[in-house]
């Protein structure tokens, strides 16, 4: 297992600094963020010059970028929204190999017309899911033409919001360019935490095939938001980090959802366990 990092964690003036922070701290792996130089996750258009120097300064570093964040709200309930997440993500999908990943991070979505990560009740609804699987078709196309995976993951405040959803997007889709981000702090609704084990055995045996990469932060409680630092909380990480064992590759742990000032700590904690 690699133990990577979210590299928006560190909040530097530069793109070099930045990374200078990653490697300070002996990781040599990221889920990267274009917010680390200033742009949007999704921008409108971005500079092949500005791709070339993410992958140079990577490089020098030996840093790998095992993803690039590229979320946005796949079933916004405005439909000239979802429009303009995928434009903006068929941008980001074209400048990938550049930049030097090939797997984009995604978020479900949620009729929540204002935030990516607030539940809604529609989202349980057939229209929903329908919503889900025409952005989903037509960016599955997209990562296709560009030979780009895309990765979602399972969270309780989106459309899919479990392993047994997940596990029925890659079924309807039948992509290989379709896989999965696992957080084993997100998939616990409200009064779960109890059957935690046999929750997180069911993930692995519905997604396991299907993990490109995984998360580490933790939970105080089930149920919507209140996530910490990795080790911090409630998550059985024995049995999450055993779990991705199976996995069958070297998948990429990425820190998620803590300070800087935690990220000692954290990797301290994840090393003891693996």
């Amino acid at each position: 297992m690699q133990i990577g990092i979210m590299a928006r964690t560190f909040v530097r003036p530069t793109l070099e600094e930045t990374l200078d922070a990653v490697i300070s701290h002996e990781i040599y792996c990221v889920q990267f963020s274009l917010g680390c130089v200033g742009l949007p996750e999704l921008p409108e258009h971005i500079n092949t010059g500005l791709c070339d120097r993410i992958r140079r300064e990577m490089d020098a570093r030996q840093i790998t970028m095992s993803a690039i964040s590229g979320t946005f709200n796949m079933i916004h309930p405005d439909l000239q929204k979802r429009r303009d997440g995928l434009r903006l993500l068929r941008e980001l999908m074209s400048v990938c190999h550049r930049l030097g990943t090939s797997v984009i991070t995604l978020c479900t979505g949620t009729r929540d017309p204002e935030s990516m990560w607030r539940r809604h009740p529609e989202n349980d609804s057939p229209e929903a899911w329908e919503d889900l699987v025409a952005s989903m078709k037509e960016a599955l196309q997209n990562a296709e033409e560009n030979k780009v995976t895309l990765a979602f993951e399972p969270e309780v405040s989106n459309v899919v919001d479990s392993a047994i959803k997940g596990r029925r997007l890659l079924d309807e889709m039948q992509s290989p360019y379709l896989k999965v981000v696992m957080d084993g702090a997100n998939i616990f609704h409200k009064g779960e935490l109890p059957r935690m084990r046999e929750i997180l055995d069911e993930a692995f045996a519905l997604l396991g095939e299907d993990i490109i990469i995984a998360h580490a932060k933790d939970l105080d409680h089930d149920g919507e938001a209140g996530h910490k630092a990795a080790g911090t909380g409630l998550l059985d990480y024995d049995r999450y980090l055993s779990l991705l064992n199976t996995v069958g590759f070297d998948v990429p742990l990425i820190l998620h959802g803590l300070s800087e000032e935690q990220v000692n700590e954290c990797i301290a904690f994840l090393r003891g366990k693996i």
